[in-house]
């Protein structure tokens, strides 16, 4: 059994393949950094009951030394953390290269394997990102914030605001405060995307650009785009198995 584990700000995603071509079995739980080991161990026995090889991917530093320690103390396997040394395939075209996340990463090496060399990724989380990739070469990324994160935002700052849930409502004008917060939130969102694909692909003079979605706000905003976009929830986990492939 072949393990990856995308370790984001707001959400763990565990994946479980057979062979380490797919993802047969896909769980997610909340982050928590407040969590002992102890926790951690629990959950992750409810979902794991064999590995050999373990990949991770991870922007919380403060939860890595708990699962390295998970693996090497259960199944006594030290996991690959995807970082500095470790073979992608990919290169990356940056001012910083170790500012780069895992995440990023993990989604590049999926895209371009999968589905385009040349190709932009968006990855709705926490935060929302915009990750091109020319010829197997990251190029450039833009940073936005996230669905969840202007929620919470716009809702900590305007007292007479009500919390809503993540859902489209019938009219871009709403009648209600409700309905108007959704629209702004969801819409709003749907239309930067749209924005953002539009710009980027005028800078770079490719209107037939390949773009791909993923992220947890995928299923909230991906129906709402007026651009061709391809959505893929299991992205990052793909990537992953095949960074761990290639470094096996």
């Amino acid at each position: 059994m072949k393990i990856a584990i995308d370790i984001g700000n707001t959400t763990i995603a565990i994946g479980l393949s057979n062979t380490g071509e797919e993802i047969n079995k896909l769980y997610r739980i909340n982050t928590d950094k407040t969590r002992s080991a102890d926790e951690y161990t629990i959950i992750l026995n409810d979902y794991i009951d064999d590995c050999n090889e373990a990949i991770i991917a991870s922007v919380v530093p403060e939860l890595n030394e708990v699962f390295r320690d998970y693996f090497l103390s259960r199944y006594n396997i030290k996991p690959l953390f995807v970082g500095q040394g470790v073979k992608t395939g990919i290169q990356i075209n940056s001012d910083n290269p170790k500012e780069v996340g895992a995440d990023l990463i993990g989604n590049s090496v999926a895209a371009t394997n999968i589905y385009s060399q040349t190709c932009l990724i968006i990855d709705l989380g926490t935060a929302t990102t915009f990750t091109y990739i020319e010829d197997k070469i990251l190029k450039g990324v833009a940073i936005a914030t996230g669905l969840t994160t202007s929620k919470d935002a716009l809702f900590s700052k305007t007292s007479l605001l009500p919390q809503v849930e993540l859902q489209a409502p019938k009219n871009t004008l709403g009648k209600n405060s409700v309905d108007a917060f959704k629209s702004g939130l969801i819409y709003g969102h749907a239309s930067m995307v749209d924005g953002m694909v539009g710009r980027i692909k005028t800078e770079i003079n490719n209107q037939d650009l390949k773009v791909i979605m993923t992220g947890g706000h995928a299923r909230f905003i991906h129906s709402l785009c007026h651009q061709d976009i391809i959505r893929d929830d299991l992205l990052i986990l793909k990537g992953l198995l095949i960074i761990l492939k290639k470094n096996s």
